[in-house]
């Protein structure tokens, strides 16, 4: 089965983690929601990242507001995709999306759009990542989409 773990810096951010994985649910994907702050508690968001391909995840999706730096803490310390979902924690989110959109060579982010829109579409992406790999899904992709 499919697993793509969800990272947010806070419980605050719970709400678009919550739309992120109904979308997942759509595609048949399983997934788990993490708090881990990179600032707070780096070490746990170390460990999360080294360690989520050997617990089965496919994919990682970060979501953060501010200073936004968990997408990239996360991708520095492990090979999976990781996407990035900036939040608008403070102004409109344009910092945490220019944080996340702003990685230094070697350390790639794909980067979402701000807020719920970003959250589905990161459950979209992680379902096209995963489609060559899981042919249900693929199929499900090629479904009428509707505007929710």
């Amino acid at each position: 089965m499919p697993r793509v773990l969800i990272i947010i810096g806070s419980k605050s951010d719970s709400e678009y983690a919550g739309e992120c994985r109904k979308q997942l649910e759509n595609f048949g994907i399983e997934s788990d929601i993490e708090i881990s702050s990179a600032h707070r508690q780096p070490d746990r968001t170390d460990e999360l990242a080294k360690s989520a391909a050997d617990s089965g995840y496919e994919v990682i999706i970060c979501m953060a507001g501010m200073a936004a730096a968990l997408p990239g803490v996360v991708a520095a310390r492990t090979h999976l995709p990781v996407i990035g979902v900036p939040l608008p924690a403070s102004l409109g989110g344009i910092d945490a999306l220019l944080a996340v959109a702003q990685m230094p060579s070697g350390i790639p982010v794909a980067t979402m759009g701000i807020g719920k829109a970003g959250a589905k579409n990161a459950a979209l992406l992680s379902a096209r990542i995963l489609a060559p790999m899981y042919p249900e899904i693929g199929k499900k992709l090629k479904e009428p989409k509707s505007a929710k």
